[in-house]
């Protein structure tokens, strides 16, 4: 591909992997791979844009019906477009289904864009991985096909050991740590044909085994802290993103915005600190 192309705007579009879930700022907020990559985009492209609209929790359908559309709009050169995973991890989904509106989705970005992104999402080993590996793999099967209909980009990150690590996984077991986004981040630059920053596929050092009383205190904190919560949200039909919107998408308008660094020479920053760019 093209090396060192220049993109001006940039919008993501997806679910809490793509919200930036676990990579948390002092504020509370989350940060994660999107916002990391854009401010280095926009450390290269001065009046660069960008527009964060994925949402914690998020169906493919949801991601299809209520994101694809306010994205489009835009008319951004770069898009992601990441979903369908928290699909395949319930107890019943219709992967084909699942295929068609992620379909759906990149049929309606792909054409409003110079350059739209897929991934083939990371996984946590263990149980949960290869309980779901097969519709994870049908999924991802497909990606390849939609990325050859469109010209678009695949970022492996499924078929990356490192990834799977532990140690890059927050304690929900569920969304990447800082350093998970980080490497994230870094392999969608790399993707994008920029000089590499670091080796995002460079393996941990080995594992210090924690002991008995450690692990079984960590699985006490997970269960009370996360997993209890989430069966409860199975239960009642609720989902962690109800009532929510992407941060860069304004529900008294319906229609998303962009935000753009300060520009008082400091630098891009942190995008929490990005302002709202007119026009």
């Amino acid at each position: 591909m093209q090396m060192n192309v220049t993109y001006t705007s940039f919008v993501a579009v997806g679910d809490s992997f793509t919200e930036g879930m676990s990579d948390g700022l002092p504020d509370g907020s989350y940060r994660g791979w999107a916002d990391l990559l854009a401010a280095r985009l926009a450390a290269r492209t001065p009046g660069f844009r960008y527009a964060n609209l994925a949402v914690r929790g998020k169906l493919i359908g949801q991601i299809a019906d209520e994101q694809s559309a306010p994205a489009a709009a835009l008319g951004a050169d770069l898009v992601t477009l990441v979903g369908g995973l928290n699909d395949v991890l319930r107890p019943k989904c219709d992967v084909d289904e699942v295929c068609a509106r992620l379909a759906e989705a990149a049929d309606r970005l792909a054409p409003s864009c110079k350059q739209l992104v897929l991934m083939r999402s990371p996984g946590r080993r263990g149980p949960v991985l290869e309980r779901f590996r097969p519709r994870m793999e049908q999924l991802f099967s497909f990606v390849d096909e939609l990325a050859e209909r469109h010209g678009a980009l695949v970022v492996d990150l499924f078929g990356a050991e490192v990834l799977g690590d532990a140690r890059l996984w927050a304690d929900d077991r569920l969304h990447l740590n800082a350093e998970g986004h980080r490497r994230v981040a870094e392999a969608v630059w790399q993707a994008l044909g920029h000089e590499a920053g670091s080796d995002w596929r460079e393996a941990l050092p080995p594992a210090v085994r924690p002991g008995w009383a450690s692990r079984r205190a960590a699985d006490a904190r997970f269960t009370r802290e996360h997993l209890v919560p989430w069966i409860g949200r199975r239960l009642t039909g609720r989902s962690s993103g109800d009532g929510r919107t992407g941060a860069h998408f304004s529900a008294d308008l319906g229609r998303a915005f962009w935000v753009t660094p300060a520009a008082d020479g400091a630098g891009p920053g942190e995008v929490a600190a990005w302002l709202r760019a007119e026009g």
